[in-house]
């Protein structure tokens, strides 16, 4: 019997094999077509508030200011066009990397570097990264690289997708007992579970750690020891359970074959058009190096000019209770420390090591009691958490024989996350104590702020946010939801049968509501959701009438993760299939409400935007690309316009922005591995064209130590933003 630091791997290979009837745990590109010839749309034309004093440039047809660094990147083969080039310091609190991309002769052009001594360094395809060079703002500085000497050194900075692309993907006879067969399988890999929380991919995946080599192990033993580890270990081994044990023989093929020299069999193409105007700068936070954040939040997203260039708020989730601040301007990043109201609230400190981590052995890294999923600013500028603040159990008022509202309608006696909010200018911090289970949150544009939630189960959940404000009164100012379908046809709400009851046409239905997103439709103020599940589904909820809708995702799309909505109320969500999805219920012909109206009933306000990337080696029917969430920018904060439906490239480092029918990705090079689960969009200063505008964008793996730099690396943040061309100042 083989034994590893405590592991039984015969006993975990077998254990694999019988956890099918386990429930998930959701822990949670190449595209040659040209892009879109679209120019940034700002509201109105501007400079930053500073005019730096203009330095004369020995370049032709370049100018640069005093904060500006520039100049022309050449190889053995001449310019080199959209290659990266990388400006870094040591001097702030915080990391500092801003990054352009060259223009057609090469050129390059640093903006608005705030005062220090700055490395420069180029990274592009078919290059090897450039030696770094000492420079300072308002100087020229050309830059020399070399040509990568081999393939494999080229594919290096690949983005994962081309590497996950190698993976190949199950015969249909081993999928016989997995309802849903390739998609399901598929469904699991991707968005749903595995790359549901970091890439796969990126070298720290595509490799084995060292240690983990020395024990000279099989790569099917060593793959099962690898997923064991550390306190997320036994959230890691149930999805494979579940698709009894057959990934691991996949993954083992795939790291086999990398191990042997084999490489990515598509090559990426270098930034074209817009991607080539996109300025990043990035900054890091967080106390600790093993802490991550999920998501963050920095304006109000109804009115994306509120704290204008104001702090950052992340929620770090699972891993502490420390929650960090950035502030952007000055590069500091900070934390305070969030409380829970009931001392015995528990925490994920308590949760087992399955087995020792490669990078941090025993150590117990994680531990909150907040268990924080994400934050969102209001019209003032306080910061809303979804946040524990108490055990499990329901107060009184939530349960059967409560006169509450809700709780006549629908009694509920647990709940797993809570509400808070935060008062930057006091520090305060406020518990809301729901009836409902919390997980992402927005703001309806009512006269009542009502602050809609997600992670209800059963229910949709909202909190009056004005009265609360007013009174501190959580229970007065809440209220929740079961889904019912009007199956009967009536227009209200009835009776209903239960989900697991066959539709009855002389009553209403009740469906499971499993909002994962929540969406406010500012079109006609009913509340939007999407299901995180296989095949999926999003659905509506009236306020009005309390009636709700469902719509199934058709084929060829499935797996359902992270939605968002526009202002013409259409849903984009994020699918595992390899598309975005977009659903428009006024493209609906049939009834939407009667005994056929339970989820199937309108496929043709379906349609489907195929992801930008290479396909399986396998199925080239199939985008590897695997998206957590979408984000629509209602309001132009980034600069291509209002309205624009963005997906997360969750294996490409960075978001994919859907312009025209045209996919622009919007990536970072550097580092390797940056993976998010949520962004949003700031106006800083609306008359200052483009540097008045920009994406947010955190890094959200639960596992930092997976970015390029290893061990060590914080989280960071990075700032996308759009300027006019490649040399604009």
């Amino acid at each position: 019997m083989i034994k590893l630091i405590g592991i039984d791997i015969k006993r975990i290979t077998r254990t694999l094999l019988i956890l099918v009837g386990i429930s998930v745990l959701t822990i949670a590109c190449d595209n040659s077509n040209q892009q879109p010839a679209v120019q940034p749309d700002f509201s109105s034309s501007g400079t930053a508030n500073d005019n730096p004093t203009p330095v004369v440039s020995t370049i032709p047809d370049i100018a640069i200011d005093s904060d500006d660094i520039a100049g022309v990147v050449t190889s053995p083969n001449g310019p080199e066009a959209g290659v990266w080039v990388i400006a870094e310091t040591d001097d702030f609190e915080t990391r500092y990397n801003k990054i352009v991309v060259t223009d057609d002769e090469g050129r390059y052009l640093l903006p608005d570097l705030p005062e220090a001594s700055y490395r420069l360094w180029v990274r592009g395809y078919g290059l090897l990264d450039s030696a770094k060079v000492n420079a300072g703002r308002g100087t020229i500085v050309d830059l020399d690289t070399e040509i990568a000497s081999d393939s494999q050194t080229a594919a290096e900075i690949y983005p994962a997708a081309y590497w996950y692309a190698m993976m190949k993907l199950p015969e249909e006879s081993e999928l016989a007992e997995i309802d849903g067969g390739l998609h399901r399988y598929l469904s699991t890999m991707k968005n749903s579970d595995c790359v549901g929380c970091h890439q796969l991919g990126n070298k720290a995946t595509r490799t084995f750690p060292e240690e983990l080599v020395e024990m000279n192990l099989d790569s099917e033993a060593a793959w099962v020891r690898r997923i064991s580890s550390g306190q997320a270990g036994s959230r890691m081994m149930r999805p494979i359970g579940q698709l009894k044990g057959l990934p691991i023989k996949y993954l083992a093929d795939w790291t086999d074959r990398i191990a042997e020299g084999e490489l990515p069999q598509a090559d990426p193409r270098r930034p074209e058009g817009q991607e080539r105007n996109i300025v990043v700068t990035i900054r890091d936070w967080m106390a600790e190096p093993y802490h991550y954040v999920h998501d963050l939040s920095g304006t109000d997203r109804r009115n994306p000019t509120v704290n204008a260039y104001g702090p950052l708020y992340g929620a770090p989730e699972l891993s502490t209770d420390k929650f960090p601040i950035l502030d952007p301007v000055n590069n500091m990043a900070t934390t305070f420390d969030a409380p829970v109201r009931d001392p015995d609230t528990p925490t994920t400190g308590d949760d087992p090591l399955t087995a020792p981590s490669f990078y941090w052995g025993d150590e117990v890294i994680w531990d909150s009691k907040a268990n924080a999923h994400n934050p969102m600013l209001d019209q003032d500028g306080r910061v809303w958490y979804t946040a524990r603040v108490r055990g499990r159990d329901n107060p009184d008022f939530c349960k059967e024989g409560s006169d509450h509202p809700s709780a006549q309608l629908f009694p509920t006696n647990s709940s797993g996350r809570h509400l808070a909010v935060y008062e930057p200018d006091t520090g305060e911090y406020n518990f809301i104590d729901t009836c409902y289970g919390t997980h992402h949150l927005q703001f309806a544009a009512d006269e009542n702020n009502t602050l809609w939630t997600s992670g209800g189960g059963d229910v949709i959940g909202w909190l009056n946010s004005k009265l609360f404000l007013e009174t501190g009164d959580a229970e007065a100012a809440q209220g929740w939801s079961p889904l019912i379908l009007d199956t009967n046809g009536n227009g209200v709400r009835d009776e209903w049968v239960e989900p697991s009851e066959p539709v009855n046409p002389d009553m209403d239905t009740r469906v499971r509501a499993g909002y994962y997103a929540v969406m406010p439709n500012p079109a006609d103020g009913s509340i939007w959701g999407s299901n995180n599940s296989y095949p999926g589904y999003i659905m509506r909820f009236d306020p009005e009438t309390g009636l709700g809708e469902k719509f199934n995702v058709p084929l060829p799309g499935y797996s359902s993760r992270g939605a968002d909505i526009d202002s013409n109320g259409v849903v984009w969500v994020a699918l595992g299939s390899g598309h975005l999805g977009e659903f428009d219920r006024r493209k609906c012909t049939g009834p939407l409400n009667g005994p056929e109206a339970t989820g199937d009933h309108c496929p043709e306000g379906w349609s489907f935007h195929e992801l930008p990337g290479p396909s399986f080696i396998t199925h080239p029917d199939i985008k590897v690309e695997s998206s957590y969430y979408a984000f629509v920018d209602q309001h132009n904060t980034f600069g291509l316009g209002e309205n624009i439906p963005m997906v997360i490239g969750n294996l490409y480092d960075g978001v994919h922005a859907l312009v025209d029918g045209e996919f622009i990705t919007i990536r970072t090079p550097y580092p390797l591995g940056f993976y998010t689960k949520g962004f949003e969009g700031r106006i800083d200063d609306p008359n200052a064209g483009w540097k008045g505008r920009g994406l947010w964008i955190p890094s959200g793996g639960r596992n930092p130590w997976f970015l390029e730099d290893g061990k060590g690396t914080h989280p960071i943040v990075t700032h996308f933003q759009l300027r006019t061309s490649p040399l604009d100042k």
